[in-house]
């Protein structure tokens, strides 16, 4: 099992408690650099039309549980239409 394939599924069992740097690790993989940084907010663009972006901010180190949870949708819909182009 690939190390992203581990941290997605850590991440699903508990979005509580993700770390910063490993969302953003994600998000820099599936959705490339976040357009804005230097903030409290990173901001990621997504593929699809009329979707809000990806907006993660640290708490005190940790990543906020909605926010993981928004991601972890957001990497789901990706796999998907990935999966069903083939």
């Amino acid at each position: 099992m690939s190390r992203l394939k581990k941290t997605l599924d850590r991440m699903a069992e508990s979005p509580a408690n993700v770390r910063f740097s490993e969302l953003c690790q994600v998000c820099n993989r599936y959705f490339g650099r976040p357009r804005q940084r230097g903030t409290s907010h990173q901001v990621y663009k997504t593929p699809w039309a009329n979707d809000p972006r990806i907006n993660i901010q640290e708490d005190k180190g940790k990543a906020k549980a909605y926010q993981v949870k928004q991601v972890l949708a957001a990497v789901r819909r990706l796999e998907d239409e990935h999966e069903s182009e083939k």
